[in-house]
Order: structure tokens, then sequence, then C-alpha cells
């Protein structure tokens, strides 16, 4: 039997924790999801900021008919990349109705204005292409599965689209800070001396301030607005990998092959770079993982605060924001369901981050010789 390789080992210990592999599948299945975004929402306008007024704060699984009515202005047909990255612009409004009735020259409504209103009846021109179809041309029936939020958007679009916002910050903020962490901790942890003591002071510094309280702070001179609560949120995160990388490079740095590299004349990058990095990057790849969760609870943190990415732009914190007050109301789910995203894919990313130290671990691994 052939002799399992490193990563062989790591993926064969990790495969052991089921809630770990639970975790990852969780997290593919997200990532897929935001990814494919506007593609699958069942408002797939600009920021899912289709608002329908009237019906405003509707129950999951609502049903309601609407009169579909082309725009007088022109929209542009996008492209399908353009839409999924971007959504499509609504070619019709959509009007809420309770009953209509075919005319020669149109149709009758009685428009829905709200549950303790009576229906306004009111009537409009249609084309003789649209009479001709039939009511079925211009008369649909559209299911909020999550309700609609305080202006009568759908909730299912705005937390999937919250999703890709979530992630992307995770992932932006995880990069940023593994560039700056890794880079730091390396050249303090290799050179030491004056450097280390320098760069140590520094990361001392930082690690002494609260998280959310740097990011308020870095938020404040970059400016409100997404691309900022990327830089922010990384820049906030690099000290906790740059100590990981500092202790693990001064523990690897004495072993017997750095000093045969370093007698064989490589230098000091290569021997960093191609030497101790990669036997170091398990440390490392569970750090991201945690920093992943961390990074998507300090946005959703900012966007409640006021500080992320700004209305109408859905996030999951400020989607809690918007309708925290509907708590102690009959509509808790306004704040419930984001709340719960959250929860979950914070938890899913926790439970990567203990099977990844479990499969990174050396007695682990020896069990398996």
């Amino acid at each position: 039997m052939a002799e399992l390789t490193p990563a062989q080992r790591t993926w064969k210990i990790f495969k052991r924790n089921k809630f770990a592999v639970a975790g990852i599948v969780f997290i593919m299945l997200s990532v897929i999801v935001a990814v494919l975004g506007y593609l699958i929402m069942p408002d797939d306008t600009p920021l899912a900021n289709n608002q329908t007024i009237q019906l405003s704060i509707k129950k999951p699984g609502v049903k309601f008919m609407m009169l579909h009515l082309k725009k007088a202005e022109h929209i542009d047909t996008v492209n399908l990349l353009s839409k999924m990255l971007f959504g499509q612009p609504a070619f019709y409004r959509d009007i809420p109705i309770t009953s209509y009735t075919p005319l020669k020259n149109g149709v009758q409504v009685s428009e829905y204005i709200g549950d303790e209103d009576k229906p306004e009846k009111k009537t409009y021109t249609l084309s003789s292409e649209l009479i001709a179809k039939g009511p079925s041309a211009y008369i649909t029936h559209k299911i909020f599965l999550l309700g609609t939020d305080v202006y009568g958007r759908d909730m299912l679009s705005r937390l999937i689209l919250g999703a890709r916002i979530s992630l992307s910050v995770g992932l932006m903020a995880v990069i940023i800070s593994l560039l700056i962490g890794v880079t730091i901790g390396a050249v303090a942890g290799y050179f030491g001396g004056w450097i280390d003591a320098a760069l140590s002071w520094l990361m001392n510094i930082l690690w002494a301030l609260p998280a959310l309280l740097l990011v308020i702070a870095i938020s404040f001179a970059l400016g409100k607005g997404l691309w900022q609560i990327f830089i922010a949120v990384g820049l906030s995160m690099w000290v906790e990998v740059a100590r990981l990388v500092r202790g693990q490079v001064i523990s690897v740095k004495q072993t017997e092959y750095i000093e045969a590299a370093r007698s064989l004349g490589y230098n000091n990058l290569r021997i960093i770079r191609r030497h101790i990095l990669p036997n170091i990057a398990g440390p490392i790849l569970v750090m991201a993982s945690s920093n992943f969760a961390s990074a998507i609870l300090l946005e959703a943190g900012l966007s409640f605060l006021g500080f992320g990415a700004q209305p109408p732009m859905p996030t999951w914190g400020s989607m809690i924001k918007e309708h925290y007050g509907y708590i102690i109301m009959d509509s808790a789910y306004l704040s419930i369901i984001p709340g719960l995203a959250i929860m979950l894919i914070v938890y899913a990313f926790n439970l990567v981050t203990v099977g990844l130290r479990d499969a990174f671990d050396i007695k682990s691994q020896n069990t398996l010789i």
C-alpha cells in the first residue's frame, strides 16, 4: 500500500469530522447561491430594490395577484454575465390587486391598498395585443416565500444578495489580512533583532485595540462604502495572522533543513517563500478560516451601526437594523431570518476551523501511520 502524502493524510483526517464536512458543504452551497445571485432571485432588479409599499411587512408564503404593466421608458436587456453580477432593471411594474374585470380596451381592477383599507377600483388601458392574448398576459401571481420587508421588497431576494456581500467581505478581508500578516510576521520572525522588536511593538499596539472600534476608525478615514469595508476589516485582522506567523517562523527557522538551505547559499526570500511558509501553511489556513467567520460578524456589526454598505444595498446586518423594532411585534421573522443566516454561516466556518485544526495536528496524523 502506497504511503499517503501529507495532503492526503490531512484530507483523510478532515473527512472523519462529519460536522466539519457538513460545514464545508454548507459553505459551498452558500457560495454557489451567492455567485448565481440575480439569476436565482425572485426579484432580479439591481440591489433587489423593487419596492411595493402596499405589500409592506407581509408574512412568509404570502401570495398576491398582480397587474403586470410594461413601463413607458425603454429598458435595455443586459447579457447573462451582467445580469448575474448587477441584475436586470425591471421591464414591468407590478400592481397588487384583489380582482379584475377584462374590458374592451383594457382592464378594471380592484387595487390592493392594505388589509384594513377597501380596495380602490381603477381602469387601465391595454394594447390590443395584450387584450387579444387574454388575462394571462397581464395578470400574474407572485409568492413571497420569506415575506416582504418594511418597504415591500422580497426578503428572499435580499437575503441571497446579502450572502454575496457577507462572503465577499469575508474573502477580501482574509486576503488582505493574509498578505499583510504573513509578510510582516515572516519578516519579524525570520530576521529578529530590532526589526522584530519594532514590528512586535506595532502588533502589540494594534492588538490592544478592540477590533470593532479599529474598523470604525478606519471606516471614518476611508468613508462609507463596500470597498472601504473590505479594506477596513482586512486592516483590522492582520495582527492575529502576523503574531501566529511570527511564532511559527521563529520555531521553524532553527531546524536543520533551514540551516542546510542557508549553507547552500539560498537568499532569505527564497528560504522564507520556498522552505518556511509551505511548512506552516496548516496553522495559517486554520487562522484564515477563523478570520473569515470574524470578518462576517464584523461586517454585520458595522452594517447594523450604519458604517457598512449603504442602503439600498442589502446586507444581513442592515436588514436586522431596519427591522429589529419588529421583534416585539408579530413580525419578528424580519430580523430573525437574517440573524439566522449570520449564525449558520459563522457556525459553518467555526466547524471547518475545528476540522482543519484537528487535521493539521501532528498527533492526529500519527494515528494513520
